[in-house]
């Protein structure tokens, strides 16, 4: 798989995952540990959904 998430792409999904993992740590629902995915996701710069839609926030990414 080829990158798929830009720069502002990838710092909006850490902080989101972030948020909503430090959420589910303090007391928040279970459903917030969910969290780790957006984390995951750009942490590796590729996102599987955005790769089945054709979607790429990527500028260096190849078009399909």
């Amino acid at each position: 798989m080829h990158r798929n998430i830009g720069t502002i792409d990838r710092v909006v999904r850490a902080v989101v995952g972030v948020a909503l993992i430090a959420w589910a740590l303090t007391g928040g629902p279970v459903w917030a540990g969910i969290g780790v995915v957006p984390l995951l996701t750009a942490a590796v710069s590729i996102c599987p959904l955005y790769a089945l839609l054709g979607v790429s926030t990527c500028p260096s990414a190849p078009q399909h």
